[in-house]
C-alpha cells in the first residue's frame, strides 16, 4: 500500500485514495483485502466514522462487482483495457462503484475526487480518467449487457461479476437457476458474525455488552454460539470483546465445522490443517478444556498465531506441531486419535461474499491441484484415526471436485471407513439425506461449506 500517498492532510487520510491503493495491492498480489483493511483501519486517522465505513464499502464492493464494472468501462474506453495500469483501473472501478452502487455523493463529486487522486498518483493521466468517467456516467444506462436468453453463461458472468469458467463449473454441477442465485448472493454484503467463546462468556453476557455499546446482536440460526451484529464495530481486531477473547469473528457455517466433529470432554483430537486455530479453539470449548487437541500446520507462523489466540481465549488443551500433514508424522500418531479433522486447504469458493478477491485470483487448474492435495491429506488422516474413531473432512468450497469427488475417491481407496449419515449436533437444514454437510450463501445466508464424517470400522 502506498501509505505516503494516502495523506489527505497532515492528520487524516482520504478513504477513496486509500481504497485505490488497497485494491491495487490486492490485484498485484501484495496482500489480501481483510488483512490490508484491518491494518488500515487500525493505523490510519480518519476524519469520521463514516469515512471508515466508506473505505470498507469501496474495497469490498469494488471487488464484488469488478466484472460488471470492467464491462461498463470497456464499453466506453477506446484503447486496450487489458493493458491499462491496474492503478488507473482501480480509480475508475472504485469511482464507478461509488456512483452506481452507493448514495454517498453526486456523480460530479465522484469524478472530481477520482481526477484528484489520478493527479497525485498518475500525473498527466487525469484527462483520461476525467473523460472516461464522464462518458461512463452519462451513458451507463445505455450499456448493453449480454442477453440472458441468448447466452446465459455470459450474462451471469458479467452481470453478477464472476469469471466465466467458474460460472460454467457451477452450471454443470447445480444447474442454471441455482448458479444464478449463488452468483447473485456472492455480490451481497454478508452479516458480521461472531462466535461466543464459552470458555469465557455466554451469549447472554456478550449481548449485554453489545447493547451497552449500541450494537444490536441477534442469535444465529444454525450455530448455538453464533451472534449476528449490526455493525463491524470499527477495526474488528481492536474491539474489546475480541481482544479479551470473549468472541471470535467467524461465519456461522464455519462454526458448524466444530459441531460436525463433535468432540467431547476427554477425547483425543487431531486437527491436521489447523491454520490460525479458530476451529481448533472452538473444539477446545466444546470439550470444556478436558482432553487433548494436537494441532498440525506446515507453517510455524500459523502455529505462533494459534498459540497466541489460544492463550487469549483460555484454551489450555492444545499442543502444536509444525509439519507437513501429508508426510508421516510418526508412530505416536498412528491410530491414536478419536477424532481427526481435515479442514482442507481449498479454493474458498464458498466465501466469495467475504473474500471476493478469490474469484479474480483463482484459476480452473487450481481446483484440480487442490483436489489432489486434499486426497493426500485424507489418506494421511486415515492412518491417524483410531479404530472406532471418526475422520471429518471439510472445505469452504462450492466445488464438486473438492467435495463429493474427494469423498467418493477416499471411500474407494479406504474400504475400512463408512460414511456417517446422522449428526445429532447439526441443524437439519445443513445436512442432506446423504449425511453430507452443505451450506450455501443463497440458501442459508452463510458461507458455503461442505463436510463429511467417516467412521473407521477396522
Amino acid at each position: 500500500m502506498k501509505a505516503t500517498a494516502t495523506k489527505k492532510n497532515d492528520n487524516t487520510v482520504s478513504p477513496r485514495l486509500m481504497a485505490v491503493d488497497i485494491l491495487t495491492d490486492i490485484e498485484t498480489g501484495a496482500g489480501f483485502a481483510e488483512s490490508l483493511l484491518d491494518r488500515a483501519l487500525s493505523r490510519a486517522s480518519f476524519s469520521s466514522v463514516r469515512d471508515r465505513g466508506l473505505l470498507t464499502a469501496l474495497v469490498y464492493g469494488t471487488l464484488r462487482m469488478r466484472g460488471r464494472l470492467d464491462w461498463i468501462i470497456r464499453y466506453y474506453y477506446r484503447g486496450d483495457y487489458d493493458r491499462m495500469e491496474c492503478g488507473i483501473k482501480n480509480i475508475l472501478r472504485s469511482a464507478l462503484y461509488q456512483a452506481r452502487f452507493t448514495e454517498r455523493i453526486p456523480d460530479f463529486a465522484v469524478v472530481n475526487e477520482a481526477v484528484n487522486i489520478t493527479r497525485r498518483q498518475y500525473p498527466g493521466r487525469e484527462g483520461l480518467v476525467n473523460g472516461i468517467l464522464r462518458n461512463v456516467l452519462r451513458g451507463v444506462d445505455a450499456v448493453a449487457f449480454p442477453v440472458r436468453a441468448d447466452n446465459f453463461g455470459d450474462y451471469i458472468a458479467v452481470f453478477h461479476s464472476h469469471p466465466r469458467w467458474l460460472v460454467d463449473m457451477w452450471m454443470s454441477e447445480m444447474g442454471d437457476d441455482e448458479t444464478e442465485r449463488l452468483c447473485a448472493a456472492n455480490t451481497t454484503i454478508p452479516p458480521f458474525t461472531v462466535r461466543v467463546n464459552r470458555l469465557k462468556a455466554s451469549p447472554e453476557e456478550v449481548m449485554t455488552f453489545t447493547n451497552r455499546e449500541g450494537v444490536t446482536a441477534r442469535r444465529g440460526e444454525y450455530s448455538p454460539d453464533a451472534l449476528h451484529l449490526s455493525d463491524r464495530v470499527g477495526a474488528p481486531g481492536d474491539w474489546p470483546l475480541v481482544t479479551n477473547g470473549m468472541v471470535q469473528i467467524q461465519d456461522e457455517a464455519s462454526q458448524l465445522v466444530s459441531c460436525l466433529v463433535a468432540p467431547g470432554p476427554g477425547d483425543r483430537v487431531l486437527d491436521l490443517c489447523a491454520g490460525a486455530g479458530i476451529k481448533t479453539i472452538h473444539m477446545a470449548a466444546l470439550m470444556k478444556n478436558i482432553g487433548n487437541i494436537t494441532a498440525v500446520d506446515i507453517y510455524a507462523g500459523k502455529n505462533d498465531m494459534l498459540r497466541e489466540l489460544a492463550a487469549r481465549q483460555g484454551a489450555t488443551i492444545i499442543e502444536t506441531v509444525t509439519a507437513d500433514a501429508t508426510s508421516d508424522l510418526g508412530a505416536a500418531f498412528r491410530g491414536a486419535f478419536d477424532r481427526v479433522l481435515v479442514d482442507a486447504p481449498c479454493s474458498g469458493t464458498g466465501t466469495l461474499r467475504r473474500n471476493p478477491e478469490i474469484k479474480w485470483r483463482l484459476a480452473e487448474e487450481d481446483i484440480r491441484r487442490l483436489a489432489t492435495l486434499q486426497g493426500r491429506l485424507m489418506d494421511a488422516a486415515a492412518v491417524y484415526t483410531a479404530v472406532g474413531g471418526y475422520l471429518v473432512y471439510t472445505t469452504c468450497a462450492v466445488s464438486r471436485r473438492e467435495n463429493d469427488g474427494c469423498i467418493h475417491d477416499f471411500m474407494t481407496r479406504n474400504g475400512n471407513f463408512e460414511l456417517v449419515q446422522r449428526h445429532k449436533n447439526m441443524p437439519a437444514a445443513a445436512v442432506g439425506d446423504d449425511g453430507l454437510f452443505r451450506t450455501f450463501p443463497h440458501r442459508h445466508g452463510t458461507d458455503g461449506f461442505f463436510g463429511a464424517v467417516m467412521k473407521k470400522i477396522s
